[in-house]
């Protein structure tokens, strides 16, 4: 059965559609595969591996009986992305303004940074293939 399922991708909630895809398009140079604000976009990650960040702003998720999530849940729930440049990419991203919460460092399973986007939700990086790259030691 599980061969049967992929995964596509997955929808934050987000005060203000334009601010994301500033950040996720703009700041982290994703592409904007679907912009129909102020009420949702869409944003491809790249690769065979890629799927897509949907962005729903929150006065169109409250239609539907959602309830705003607080500041702790938001960070308690993580996007996330992998490079091969881990070191090269915090550099690059930090230029471009993206303040980061943990900078590069090693734990026990990989080789990360965190980031938070302007909602509040973990934009954490991984160095190599998630679950593929264990770090050395």
């Amino acid at each position: 059965m599980a061969e049967k399922i992929r995964f596509e991708g997955l929808t934050l909630t987000v005060d203000d559609v334009a601010r994301a895809i500033a950040f996720y398009a703009g700041k982290l140079g994703l592409t904007l595969e679907m912009d129909a604000k102020p009420a949702f976009a869409m944003i491809r990650v790249p690769g065979a591996g890629g799927g897509t960040i949907g962005l729903l702003a929150m006065a169109e998720a409250r239609k539907e009986g959602v309830e705003a999530a607080s500041a702790a849940q938001k960070r308690a729930i993580h996007v996330e992305l992998s490079t091969d440049d881990l070191d090269g990419l915090y550099a690059e991203l930090q230029a471009k303004g993206v303040v980061f919460h943990a900078p590069p460092h090693d734990e026990p399973w990989e080789r990360s940074m965190t980031a938070f986007d302007p909602d509040g939700y973990a934009v954490e990086f991984a160095q190599g293939r998630r679950g593929h790259n264990p770090t050395e030691r």
